[in-house]
């Protein structure tokens, strides 16, 4: 994530221009930054072979046409991902040409055209970079990466641990070797790990994300002594996260706004500064169905409302958010530019 400026929010494409594109494809990573985003999130999962790859889970049926491939059949599997049964087909067990073969699919068909399935491919995440990079110099502007590092506990049992290979790509590429680089987790233990090889005050930063409050990261319940998320948001919690992380990234719920003045205030928003972390909101959505009510027009939940989206990332802007994420970044450009 670029360092705030004095333009506002940084506005982060989450998983590209999704809300147009299909998710975690070269094409709606080059939409997003087009549409003004200041850096794009790749979701990362791991191959067979130990290759990087942009996907929101390890299970794909969703969000690729593998399913419908005769020569994957077999590949179909049910297994446990950070404690819960999924049924699918899992990344893990497609080597980098297998999944190549592969083509994108949109993930919620219902809200969002289809027009565009089948066109794209899987993406490396050093396909990312070599595209970041490329637009960064053509647009001639700084975009940031926020990689998020998916099911860090599962790809570590199964000796695909993604940790040491992110930081690798990181430092081949000359791009990502000065450009702002976000590295999110769900999990604790791996941060603190990558923070111990990440020094402070250089451009790799690090955000812990926030789940449910009564959820757990992974990492704590796999050990035994799960730690809900509500304890890290509490203010002791958010400085022991300040310890290991830069920002900490809440669902945009949980920052219970509250009137004051002319604008809005968030008790968490202001903990978490307090303690010395930056806030990165998760996710705006530009269809009634994901909007607050209040916010919501009379077209139906399917219906894109862009002014009632502008309005609601504008409200959640003025409790001092440092950056959000959002699956349309035009809007979350015009919300930040007060166009």
């Amino acid at each position: 994530m670029p360092q705030p400026s004095d333009q506002g929010s940084q506005v982060i494409a989450h998983r590209g221009a999704s809300a147009w594109l299909p998710e975690h494809t070269l094409a709606a990573y080059a939409r997003a930054i087009a549409d003004g985003a200041d850096a794009i999130e790749p979701d990362l999962v791991m191959t067979r072979d130990g290759v990087l790859v942009a996907r929101h889970e390890n299970e794909i049926s969703g969000t690729t046409d593998v399913a419908t491939r005769p020569e994957f059949a077999d590949r179909k599997a049910r297994r446990q991902v950070d404690g819960e049964w999924v049924e699918g087909w899992f990344t893990e067990d497609f080597s980098l040409a297998e999944l190549k073969t592969l083509r994108a699919r949109e993930r919620l068909p219902q809200l969002r055209s289809t027009a565009n399935d089948g066109r794209f491919e899987v993406p490396t995440f050093d396909e990312i970079v070599a595209l970041v990079a490329a637009e960064s110099e053509q647009r001639g502007r700084v975009v940031g990466l926020v990689p998020e590092i998916k099911h860090p506990s599962h790809f570590a049992e199964r000796n695909l641990a993604m940790e040491q290979p992110l930081l690798d790509a990181l430092a081949a590429h000359a791009y990502t070797r000065r450009a702002p680089v976000l590295i999110q987790s769900f999990e604790t233990a791996n941060l603190r790990a990558l923070r111990a090889a990440v020094p402070r005050g250089g451009n790799i930063r690090l955000l812990q994300l926030v789940g449910a409050p009564d959820a757990a990261p992974y990492d704590t319940v796999a050990a035994g002594t799960p730690v809900p998320y509500a304890r890290l948001v509490s203010p002791e919690g958010l400085r022991e996260v300040a310890d290991y992380a830069d920002a900490i990234g809440p669902p945009y719920a949980m920052l219970q706004l509250q009137p004051q003045g002319d604008g809005w205030r968030s008790a968490l928003v202001d903990a978490a500064h307090a303690a010395g972390l930056e806030v990165v909101a998760y996710t705006f959505r530009p269809e009634n169905y994901f909007l607050e009510p209040r916010f919501q027009d009379d077209a139906g939940p399917a219906a894109r409302n862009e002014a009632g989206s502008v309005r609601e990332i504008r409200r959640y802007l003025s409790a001092g958010l440092d950056a959000f994420f959002t699956d349309d970044p035009a809007l979350g450009r015009a919300a930040v530019d007060g166009r």
